[in-house]
């Protein structure tokens, strides 16, 4: 297993009498991308800022490479930042732009320009050195900046929501492009998005926050196909999330109907929360179905129908690639490996994970 490159030990972050971070404790490993997602004001960003030097913790340590930066200042950090604003200088070629930290840091001309020259070619913009920043378009613009931040050699690269001013095509294009760039530069990348589509497409790991406080930290993956609790469940993709009871091992009830699960270990008669995603409700013949309702809505998505169904006083959502017309009279069936369940949290905010190195 890599080694944790970065550590975030006991972090507390307040402005004024809001508390943004409470507790904190996070590893990064090195060569990982690690995405931070979350809705606004959940402390995601403040996280970025505080590893980038940005800004101090009121408490707590931040430690990079077993070396303690918590006050280190952000230029003596062998990391760089990419906003959402990319702060090129207009005043400056292509060029100078990517120069700019090298010069600071007073490199040979001639390092300099193979620097520049290697960087353009590693975001597919070759031969741009002497154009202007006002002739680009926002996606080059973004290119640009991750060069600047490039040339100067970073162990780990922070991105905090760099494709957030792009249209979806391009977005969705230079998803795949930071995902070519940390698999040849090798570096570590920290992201910060609210976007679940953008976190599931590029991570190794995301970390999902609200209220200061992580709520799970898994792969992909794990995160859409096993989450801890009903906000992460409905924050990272669609879901039906219904009040059930566990019954007994591999038994749950739901709005009334006994229903065959593959969990075990929630007691007996225990209130929980049941996720089944949208694309596992199977509709079939009312006579197959644990349940029936009737089709309220439909939406063709493209890929698929997009539907609502009324059915024991709950409105499900459904994804299926049929055409069910509304009105139809459908049976319900889901799988048992597809019936997800959750302990009902003690509070709104509750910390849902513990992490084991």
């Amino acid at each position: 297993m890599k080694k944790a490159l970065i550590n975030f030990v006991d972090i507390s972050k307040s402005y004024g009498k809001q508390l943004v971070l409470d507790e904190f404790n996070l590893y990064v490993r090195e060569n990982e991308f690690v995405t931070l997602l979350g809705p606004s004001g959940c402390g995601k960003t403040t996280t970025l800022r505080l590893l980038g030097g940005f800004e101090t913790p009121d408490k707590g340590q931040i430690f990079f490479d077993s070396q303690d930066i918590t006050y280190l200042p952000a230029n003596e950090r062998k990391l760089n930042t990419v906003f959402q604003k990319y702060s090129l200088f207009p005043h400056m070629t292509i060029a100078e732009n990517i120069a700019f930290g090298l010069k600071i840091s007073k490199k040979p001309q001639a390092y300099i320009n193979d620097k520049i020259k290697y960087a353009l070619k590693l975001v597919n913009l070759d031969g741009y050195e002497n154009r202007e920043i006002d002739s680009l378009s926002g996606g080059q613009q973004q290119r640009i900046a991750i060069a600047r931040a490039i040339v100067n050699e970073p162990k780990v690269l922070l991105l905090d929501e760099p494709l957030g001013a792009l249209d979806l095509k391009m977005r969705q294009s230079m998803q795949y492009e930071l995902i070519r760039l940390k698999e040849e530069l090798g570096i570590t990348f920290v992201y910060v998005t609210h976007d679940q589509e953008e976190a599931l497409t590029m991570s190794d790991t995301i970390v999902v926050m609200n209220q200061g406080y992580i709520q799970q930290i898994g792969t992909p993956e794990m995160i859409y196909n096993e989450p801890e609790n009903a906000f992460v469940a409905d924050f990272i993709g669609e879901s039906n999330i219904i009040d059930a009871t566990f019954i007994e091992d591999e038994v749950v009830e739901i709005l009334g109907v006994k229903m065959p699960c593959v969990d075990k270990g929630f007691g007996k008669n225990t209130p929980v929360d049941v996720v089944i995603r949208p694309e596992d409700v199977e509709l079939v013949d009312p006579s197959e179905g644990y349940l029936e309702g009737d089709v309220t809505s439909l939406i063709f998505k493209g890929v698929h129908y997009e539907l609502d169904v009324m059915a024991n006083g709950y409105e499900w959502l459904v994804h299926t690639t049929k055409l069910v017309p509304v009105g139809s009279h459908v049976g319900i069936k889901v799988t048992p490996f597809n019936i997800q369940i959750m302990n009902k949290p003690a509070s709104s905010d509750e910390e849902a994970v513990e992490i084991d190195e």
